[in-house]
């Protein structure tokens, strides 16, 4: 009796969170059938691929729901860790079938590989001849990062900060709960982002479809541009436009907004324009990227090449490894040594937090700064009282606390993984560049092997499930996953 009331007991507390999950794979599923609809009436191939893939996630969203049935959803503070973790791992697994039933006919490693890199908008690929997938399969490539991205800013705003983890905390710890000042409630600024989300796409298709491209192409690209993932639908990822540098200037626009904060659009939109400009993290990354732009630009130019599409193909690369989107217009690997010293620190940085960018986001460096100069001023007047502030408010211990957290456990994640891909064989430059890609969700690596004219197909299977752990947890903020591992988390 005493074991079947323990059951009981355990099933009661998890439930809600299968409950939960079976919704997120309908919602899931309710995407999948876009690039299934397409395949349907062109009379493609692939259509029983969507179509297997979704009678195995309806069939497994109806047993949920049926097991679940009469369980009240109220999570508490241990079920949201588990929740957040699984809903990521578990809607990449099954966002992996139609690759796997696919024309791709890709192996479990691989599909899972590629969907965990959509999911997270890492941008890494194990695809070769993308030029020649069904328009199903390029679709649901793009859906997937497109889906991805507005998830990273839901997580952002209304997840992470409840966990007590993520850069939005860092609002809500300075100013009694920042984000409520701009809508009332949290769920309404998540669905504020959604529509902002969804209008800044609708305008990337419809440059990009004026600019040039196929209406595919504009589709796909507009959404994994905006949603900072990366995925192209040709091998040579931006690269297929470099003779159009009108599209290589409106991706570097577009992969710039996604990088931004969206609550801060949306108080832009209810009357601060200025707020985008006044927020210090928006500033400190323009100002990264103006500068680092200007010098690699000025080196380009000084071995000789011509200027104006070396500005081009800078900015927009740069762009593209500082948003961790992934997207390559040229291979900057035969740009100089200088240039690819420069890429491979800009792989640590990220966008804005709240953004859909991935990396340590430039708010962490911002902060420990400010912690390094106040360190020193202690050094000098020991009985000095020094408040350092952001964005005018002064931050709290509680955030230098956990900007230390993540720092060290970010970088020890990194330097742990690049020794795990070692062992496997890689050389020093595809572990260490494929550990830091994967952990800021970057996507493309170093090297001739997953550098920018490379893919991360040749690598063994082992390396693959490291790198995707490493997304994942580069995605999920770390410390999110690793709290799930402490044994004190389990007490009750």
């Amino acid at each position: 009796m005493a074991g079947g009331n323990q059951v009981r007991r355990w099933w009661w507390d998890w439930a809600p969170v299968l409950r939960v999950l079976s919704l997120l794979w309908l919602v899931l599923a309710v995407f999948m059938l876009v690039p299934w609809l397409v395949l349907h009436f062109e009379g493609d191939a692939d259509t029983h691929a969507f179509g297997l893939a979704l009678v195995v996630l309806l069939v497994t969203v109806s047993l949920s729901w049926w097991l679940t049935r009469g369980v009240h959803i109220a999570l508490k503070t241990q079920q949201m860790f588990v929740l957040t973790t699984l809903s990521w791992l578990s809607i990449c697994a099954f966002a992996s079938l139609p690759l796997v039933f696919g024309v791709p006919e890709l192996g479990i490693t691989d599909a899972f590989f590629e969907s965990v890199s959509a999911v997270t908008t890492t941008g890494s690929t194990v695809l070769s001849g993308i030029e020649h997938l069904s328009d199903g399969i390029k679709l649901w490539r793009g859906l997937m990062q497109w889906m991805g991205g507005i998830g990273i800013i839901v997580m952002g705003i209304a997840i992470l900060p409840f966990l007590k983890v993520g850069g939005m905390r860092l609002f809500q710890t300075e100013s009694s709960d920042w984000s409520d000042k701009v809508l009332p409630r949290t769920g309404g600024i998540a669905q504020a982002s959604l529509g902002i989300y969804v209008g800044v796409t609708l305008l990337a298709m419809l440059s990009y479809w004026l600019g040039g491209m196929q209406p595919l192409d504009a589709v796909v690209h507009a959404m994994t541009s905006v949603a900072t993932g990366g995925f192209a639908n040709s091998d040579a990822s931006f690269g297929a436009y470099s003779d159009q540098p009108h599209l290589i200037w409106m991706g570097t626009l577009f992969m710039l907004c996604g990088s931004l904060p969206f609550v801060l659009y949306i108080r832009c939109l209810r009357g601060s324009p200025k707020a985008l400009w006044r927020d210090e993290q928006v500033r400190g990354l323009l100002i990264l990227l103006v500068v680092v732009v200007l010098c690699i630009t000025l080196y380009r130019v000084s071995r000789g090449e011509a200027p104006f599409m070396s500005l081009t193909h800078t900015a927009f690369n740069v762009v593209s490894v500082v948003t961790t989107t992934g997207y390559a217009s040229d291979d900057y690997m035969q740009w100089g040594p200088l240039a690819v010293m420069a890429f491979f620190y800009l792989t640590f940085v990220g966008g804005c937090s709240g953004s859909t960018t991935g990396g340590m986001k430039i708010f962490r460096f911002q902060i420990s700064m400010k912690m390094l100069l106040s360190q020193l001023r202690y050094l000098i007047h020991a009985r000095g009282v020094f408040v350092s502030r952001f964005n005018g408010l002064p931050l709290s211990d509680d955030v230098g606390r956990g900007v230390v957290a993540f720092s060290f456990f970010f970088f020890l994640t990194i330097a742990g993984l690049a020794m795990a891909l070692a062992l496997l064989g890689l050389d020093y430059v595809t572990a260490l560049s494929g550990a830091a890609t994967a952990v800021a969700n970057v996507g493309p690596g170093l090297g001739d092997v997953i550098g920018p004219a490379g893919n991360f197909g040749t690598l063994p299977d082992a390396a693959k499930w490291l790198l995707s752990f490493g997304m994942l947890l580069g995605r999920l903020e770390i410390l999110t996953v690793l709290v799930l591992l402490t044994p004190m988390f389990w007490q009750k």
